[in-house]
């Protein structure tokens, strides 16, 4: 177990659950910053959003806010890859693709939705309306730097 991640068992719950039930396991063949997939990606997101909330002793749904991180980017498809119909910027796209997706796969709640939707923000304009959702909306953006920076040489 992590240090301080006292929701890791709940984690692997949830995520064991997901790469059962759904096509989770394909976002492993996707990059999504540097070299990191987007399976790897979304477990870090799950991580860092429990050890915020672990952190700052915040009141959260653990269930809604851990499967909003692991589904927050769950596009199934290649954005770097312009020519398989991805027009759209991939930034403002995704979080309706991921969540089209996360409803036609699991049974998921209104808060999980939220975050899932609006885990983009400020990119995209409107704000999560739950603690979750902002959670997430930070977790992703460190997350996304430390991969970025990774690949950045000085």
């Amino acid at each position: 177990m992590k240090k301080g991640i006292e929701h890791e068992p709940l984690i692997w719950k949830i995520l064991n659950e997901i790469r059962e039930s759904s096509r989770f396991k394909n976002s492993k063949q996707f990059i999504q910053h540097g070299k990191t997939s987007v399976y790897m990606h979304s477990v870090s997101v799950a991580y860092m959003s429990c050890y915020i909330a672990e952190k700052y002793n915040l009141s959260v749904d653990y269930y809604s806010l851990i499967t909003g991180a692991l589904l927050h980017d769950y596009f199934l498809y290649d954005w770097h890859d312009k020519e398989d119909g991805h027009k759209r910027p991939h930034g403002f796209y995704h979080p309706s693709a991921a969540l089209a997706n996360a409803e036609r796969d699991f049974e998921i709640n209104s808060r999980t939705k939220n975050i899932i939707k609006r885990h983009m923000f400020p990119l995209t304009p409107i704000p999560p309306k739950c603690l979750e959702g902002w959670i997430v909306c930070a977790a992703d953006k460190i997350c996304s730097t430390k991969e970025t920076i990774k690949i950045i040489k000085f």
